[in-house]
């Protein structure tokens, strides 16, 4: 059921959105037997749709023998409430579908947490929903039925698990900080994008690792994925999958979502992962980088990556690359199944590690083979000269050998500073495969 607001541009797109419910639909173990569409000036407070509209809706459950309606929009409580018992058949709204299908999908102990949570708060505001049958029992002043009292206590539990969830949560995401802090020596990337984009395709691919799941169906991974992965010339990048987005994504998930998605704001740099041959990309662009400024992302090193080209037709490349090439330059083409689909890629990751660390002198006395050794095992050794007893080195390093090196003695002078661009390849001159 989709109800785009009139002189929106989301009347343009109804088919679009209707076919991604229908593919939550489907994920969520539901089969589609029907759609029903109004254009609306503004919702009604009561039902959503207008009172005709529901009663078409009546009609038409009737008619296809249907027992569940889905709404493309968040309804309030009151809404679901005075729909349902209008057309008789349960109601759900797109933030309770992907809820449920994150339930299911959800496989790690922190995942699961995150889910209830963001599940407990979208239903506490609903309990009243959830007791209709005993409404009739409730009474008036000075007879408080049990239907009421049943509300208090459900509400003060689910207040109580909401709270128990969030100080877990606190304690996971201490622990991932600890692991976060062991990784700063090495150069962090995270996947982001709307779900089905193909990043997890593109990790398994990047680390050649076949364990790495992938399933061509909306949130097939909800959990971060880490893996290290060679970028070529002796470069190594640790590479992490996180959850991918959608339009309408429900404020609460995205708040419980949050420890996950600090993986993300850790990173040196997120390659933003779109489906080249999806007809929405432009829209799941803009969706994506939403989330990413709410989540205070913004300002991190960014590089588009259009993936799946190689599923695109022949007639459609050219403009595509086209119109990539205006509205986002310098952005990425590849492929995670064609063989040398990720070489730019690659490149592109080498040259961001590169623009990410400072040029520095290094000054190590020669009969220190140990400290010498060190810098080439832990840094790019870009010149190798001698100073009378002194072996002068350039070379790029992170801060943690940076930190290692003077503490051992050596003389170290920065270069050429760190550069953090936004559009990385901008900077880095890498050209377009």
């Amino acid at each position: 059921m989709s109800a785009p607001f009139k002189r929106s541009s989301a009347k343009h797109h109804v088919d679009e959105h209707l076919e991604e419910l229908a593919r939550l639909a489907d994920t969520a173990g539901a089969q589609v037997v029907g759609t029903l569409t109004q254009q609306l000036d503004r919702p009604h407070p009561g039902t959503y749709l207008g009172s005709g509209k529901v009663e078409e809706l009546k009609l038409r459950i009737q008619e296809l023998n249907a027992t569940l309606v889905i709404f493309d929009d968040e309804l309030s409580p009151a809404q679901s409430r005075n729909v349902e018992q209008i057309v008789h058949t349960r109601v759900m709204d797109r933030a309770e579908l992907i809820l449920d299908i994150f339930a299911t999908r959800a496989r790690s102990s922190e995942a699961r947490m995150q889910v209830e949570l963001a599940q407990l708060s979208y239903m506490l505001p609903r309990l009243t929903r959830m007791w209709t049958h005993l409404e009739k029992m409730r009474g008036g002043i000075g007879m408080r039925g049990p239907g009421e009292t049943q509300l208090e206590t459900d509400r003060r539990l689910i207040q109580h698990r909401i709270r128990v969830l969030k100080e877990r949560l606190v304690d996971v995401e201490r622990a991932r900080e600890i692991q976060r802090q062991q990784r700063q020596t090495h150069f962090r990337v995270a996947l982001v994008g709307y779900t089905n984009a193909g990043k997890s395709s593109v990790l398994r691919s990047l680390a050649d690792d076949r364990d790495v799941f992938v399933e061509d169906r909306l949130f097939a991974t909800l959990d971060p994925l880490t893996r290290e992965v060679d970028i070529g010339e002796g470069y190594t990048a640790l590479l992490t999958d996180t959850v991918g987005f959608i339009r309408k994504l429900p404020h609460h998930l995205v708040a419980s979502f949050r420890a996950t998605l600090a993986e993300a704001r850790e990173a040196d740099l997120l390659l933003h992962v779109i489906d080249a041959t999806h007809p929405a990309w432009e829209e799941h662009r803009d969706v994506v980088d939403g989330v990413l400024t709410e989540l205070g992302l913004s300002d991190r090193p960014l590089l588009y990556v259009m993936n799946k080209m190689d599923a695109l037709p022949a007639e459609n490349e050219t403009a595509i690359r086209e119109r990539v090439a205006n509205l986002i330059p310098n952005s990425l083409f590849v492929s995670a199944l064609a063989e040398g689909g990720l070489d730019g890629l690659r490149a592109a990751l080498r040259e961001s590690l590169r623009s990410q660390r400072p040029v520095l002198e290094v000054r190590i006395p020669a009969s220190n083979g140990r400290l010498i050794a060190e810098v080439h095992r832990d840094g790019e050794v870009l010149d190798q000269s001698t100073d009378e007893d002194t072996i002068v080195l350039r070379a790029r390093l992170d801060e943690r050998a940076i930190g290692r090196l003077r503490q051992a003695g050596a003389r170290v002078t920065v270069t050429q500073s760190v550069t953090r661009p936004r559009s990385v390849l901008a900077e880095a001159g890498v050209p377009l495969p």
